[in-house]
């Protein structure tokens, strides 16, 4: 039987492996996907008892979250799920606009449960950060609608810690989605005290920093995709990174898992950590998360992996 956990200090009982549902219906991210791949991933995460969906309305854009929609419909398991999207893209003449205002956030609510199929979301998230909108006053629109029922936790995402202490200056933001891993562990200083003194739940996008956390490159290894221009996958960078994973392999090995499982285990260990959302582009990739569960990381093995990753 899964063990749920609390969502920092909301009500929300998730799983602590949840599901990153950006390569379902994520067309203008991955132009090559499959979207009765995408469902067929989002039903297998259900009926393995996944119950904490991430996805948000620039995957796709807006394709997404019609498909995680029409799996929960199908499935009827709606009321089992904690769903959360993501809002603050506006597409504007000539390209796209990022906007924070109070009533394009209400609307971009409106149109969420409108292509999710639901009549309430249990964690919606200001995607970014725009320029002109005081937070508090972003934040606070949330709050009404959480106070309507539509909404039930407010998230903010990509946030400075600045903006992030002025959005929760009425302490209502429940959850902070930020860019953390082993080889980007800048948030420990800049965000978790914060994070962990409001009771605010961090959730890490990009855990397996673009697969090279998975354990499954080699040296030989070029990129022709968006890998290609990041820089811990470059060059002599690059090698390095290989190499602190290849020391995680004994500590996977001996407990019969993979490397990323380990490495997911890790994040779960960190106080300010509930739950990581891992992507998944095929159903087995989501059964195969769910080892990580398995995982009981001794004080000395979180100890050591966080020196190898210093």
């Amino acid at each position: 039987m899964t063990k749920y956990v609390q969502l920092g200090k909301t009500d929300l009982l998730v799983n602590p492996i949840g599901l990153g549902a950006n390569a379902v219906g994520g067309h203008n991210l991955y132009p090559t996907l499959d979207e009765q791949a995408g469902k067929d991933l989002v039903l297998e995460a259900i009926n393995n008892d996944v119950n904490f969906i991430d996805t948000a309305f620039i995957y796709g854009p807006g394709r997404s979250e019609e498909l995680v929609g029409e799996v929960l419909k199908e499935s009827g398991k709606r009321q089992q799920i904690i769903l959360a999207t993501k809002g603050a893209h506006e597409f504007v003449e000539g390209g796209m606009n990022i906007n924070n205002s109070p009533t394009f956030l209400k609307e971009a609510v409106e149109s969420s449960l409108k292509r999710l199929n639901t009549d309430y979301i249990d964690l919606f998230y200001i995607h970014f950060p725009d320029e002109a909108t005081p937070k508090a006053e972003a934040v606070g629109a949330l709050k009404e609608l959480k106070d309507q029922g539509k909404i039930r936790a407010i998230g903010v995402s990509n946030f400075s810690l600045d903006q992030l202490k002025e959005a929760n200056a009425d302490g209502y933001v429940d959850v902070f989605q930020g860019e953390y891993n082993l080889i980007n562990r800048k948030a420990e200083q800049e965000l978790f005290p914060y994070v962990l003194d409001h009771k605010i739940s961090f959730v890490p996008y990009f855990p397996l920093a673009a697969g090279i956390l998975a354990g499954k490159y080699n040296a030989s290894m070029t990129f022709n995709d968006l890998r290609a221009d990041m820089p811990h996958l470059q060059g002599e960078a690059f090698v390095q990174n290989l190499a602190k994973v290849d020391k995680l392999r004994a500590i996977a090995d001996a407990k019969g898992v993979e490397v990323q499982h380990i490495v997911l285990a890790w994040y779960l260990a960190q106080p300010a950590i509930d739950s990581v959302i891992p992507g998944a582009k095929r159903a087995e990739q989501v059964v195969n998360n769910l080892k990580t569960l398995q995982v009981q990381l001794s004080a000395n093995e979180i100890a050591e992996i966080s020196a190898v990753f210093q």
